[in-house]
């Protein structure tokens, strides 16, 4: 349950519920349950993307994520894979919220984190990309890191490693 006494039912189950909104206030979502990761990446395409060292993403099944109030635009940028990466954004103020990546294409996406109204509740599974991170840039002791990325199977728990692999054979199937 968040601050806010949100709480619903996923899935049969009880799940938490978190909100998070852009910077103007104009677009409002809320997630229901619990990512099925958490990546930091410091890649430099996610460098150039946000104008930061790093973003922090929370990937969802995209019936997880709803808009509640405000419009999204969407831009599209090409992903490390070539494929087409989409960033949806605030049509008023242009925070991205979250994107859809080529792997997963729409049936899940990757939350900013830093949206939320409480960040701070979702802790990365992996730092990943860091031989492109910024020479300044410490790497916490307790998370674990990699150069380039890491195997889901080996860093997931596996009820979260399933529900990846069931989006990507659906993916593959032709849906989303």
């Amino acid at each position: 349950m968040t601050g806010d006494g949100m709480d619903e039912q996923v899935g049969g189950r009880s799940a938490d519920v978190m909100a998070g909104g852009c910077a103007c206030g104009a677009v409002r979502y809320k997630v229901s349950g619990s990512p099925i990761f958490v990546n930091n990446c410091h890649c430099t395409l996610c460098q150039r993307q946000t104008g930061s060292t790093s973003v922090v993403n929370a990937f969802f099944e995209s019936e997880a994520v709803t808009l509640t109030e405000g419009t999204l635009t969407e831009h599209v940028v090409t992903a490390g894979s070539g494929g087409d990466h989409a960033i949806c954004r605030c049509e008023r103020c242009g925070t991205a919220l979250w994107s859809y990546y080529p792997r997963l294409g729409r049936l899940g996406l990757g939350l900013r984190v830093g949206t939320l109204d409480e960040p701070g509740r979702l802790r990365p599974d992996a730092v990943i990309f860091t031989a492109d991170r910024m020479p300044w840039t410490a790497l916490p002791d307790d998370i674990p890191h990699f150069e380039t990325t890491y195997n889901p199977a080996e860093l997931l728990p596996p009820e979260r490693f399933a529900r990846l692999k069931g989006m990507i054979a659906r993916r593959a199937a032709g849906e989303g």
